[in-house]
């Protein structure tokens, strides 16, 4: 028997070499792809669009709105700057009612409404009116417009028996209607009208609000709006 000779050795040589390298090449790109594979970063998760409580912008803070203390329950009383008249005011609940009195024959009963800032607007018939603040002085500047008048004045807060009094009654026939205010010095000014005409009020008990008209006794109460 012949043995192979060296061109069938060289030739299966050279198939044995190329079928190593092609093996080879084979498994280095599969071992360059894995590892490629496997260090390929993850994708980074995704924020919130939510922001973070700490560090969202603190909300305005809303300020309280003040306070507001209402007017004290109280009366006045005082005269006009020019000392022709008395203005008395009793406030009560936020409301107002004055009177505004020369002792003769001009005279002016105004009611309204009194602000917590202790302003006040008290209008009455035939286009009377009064403006006035109650101050921390615990005593009320303002005007009064009677009659085509115009009155400064300063009411200070009275103590009984000074303040406001009223009286009416039907006496002989005739209606009576009495305003009177008692300032703080003890002085009376008051109007009282009889049938539609003014005139000078007798005088009361401020105590008990007794008065005689007429010889026909009446009683003047205090006035509260």
């Amino acid at each position: 028997m012949k043995r192979p000779g060296p061109l069938v050795t060289l030739l299966a040589g050279l198939l044995l070499g190329l079928f190593m390298l092609s093996l080879n090449a084979t498994t280095g790109t599969e071992s360059a792809s894995s590892g490629y594979r496997e260090q390929t970063p993850s994708p980074a998760p995704k924020k919130s669009a939510t922001a973070s409580p700490s560090l969202r912008s603190p909300s305005p803070a809303v300020a309280p709105s003040p306070s507001r203390k209402p007017v004290a329950t109280a009366d006045y009383a005082g005269r006009t700057d020019d000392d022709s008249a008395s203005v008395a005011v009793a406030v009560r609940d936020g409301k107002g009612i004055a009177y505004f009195c020369d002792g003769h024959a001009k005279e002016s009963w105004l009611k309204g409404d009194v602000e917590d800032d202790g302003t006040m607007r008290l209008t009455g018939s035939y286009g009377a009116e009064l403006n006035g603040t109650l101050r921390q002085d615990r005593r009320i500047r303002g005007t009064v417009e009677v009659a085509g008048g115009h009155y400064a004045f300063t009411a200070d807060r009275a103590t009984k028996p000074s303040g406001l009094y009223r009286a009416t009654a039907t006496v002989r026939g005739a209606k009576i209607d009495g305003g009177w205010i008692v300032l703080p010095d003890g002085r009376q000014v008051g109007i009282l009208t009889r049938a539609g005409k003014p005139t000078a009020a007798p005088g009361i008990t401020p105590e008990t609000g007794a008065v005689t008209v007429d010889g026909q006794q009446l009683t003047a109460r205090p006035v509260t709006p």
